[in-house]
């Protein structure tokens, strides 16, 4: 069984990613993968091209996108308490996911934008049907508030986006890019799957 890379930044990703869809494409199906995801950060702006793309060489797309979450809800505009966001990698698993994750970046920007396009648990719990939730890298909630030493509240965070999406529908990201903040939350990213049942998915950014 072939790996699948489900966290993955291209050129639409600003300033962050660097992997031309062309070239990425191409470099997956020269390592034997079957299929490929694209998750840009905040934007959908490159999943036609990439669509195109793999379906012209033979490799199966995933849609998807790293979506902002804002501190408080998405509404929330103060200076002090919501310039900084979490994110979360949102995959579409059928048609029906494809349309709800088109609504769900869209309000990001029409409604919650705030440095970035930002989303919040009331748009997810609207727009879950159809899509499959990644807890993301260290930005992500979860791992942020475990590098906070908050187990409590990571496990809470969990805890509502397992409600959200559902039992198999949600995994916790698990990440090795050499970084110490990685290897200190692992032991309780394992924790977290064996208490709360959430299945663990291996990534890279």
């Amino acid at each position: 069984m072939a790996f699948t890379h489900l966290h993955v930044h291209t050129e639409y990703s600003l300033l962050d990613g660097a992997a031309r869809i062309k070239d990425v494409v191409a470099r997956a199906k020269e390592l034997g993968m079957n299929s490929l995801a694209i998750t840009d950060h905040g934007v959908m702006f490159g999943i036609i091209d990439f669509y195109r793309e793999c379906k012209k060489q033979g490799i199966k797309p995933i849609i998807g996108c790293e979506v902002y979450t804002a501190a408080r809800t998405m509404l929330d505009k103060d200076a002090d308490k919501d310039k900084y966001q979490g994110h979360l990698i949102l995959l579409a698993k059928n048609n029906e996911g494809y349309k709800n994750l088109i609504k769900i970046v869209s309000q990001g920007f029409t409604k919650g934008f705030y440095y970035k396009p930002r989303i919040d648990k009331e748009v997810l719990r609207a727009h879950s049907d159809g899509i499959i939730a990644l807890s993301a890298c260290l930005a992500g909630n979860i791992q942020r508030r475990l590098m906070n030493q908050d187990y409590a509240g990571a496990k809470s965070e969990a805890e509502a986006l397992l409600e959200i999406f559902g039992p198999g529908n949600f995994y916790l990201e698990l990440q090795d890019q050499g970084l110490e903040e990685e290897k200190l939350i692992k032991p309780n990213m394992l924790k977290l799957s064996k208490e709360l049942g959430i299945p663990m998915v291996a990534t890279n950014d």
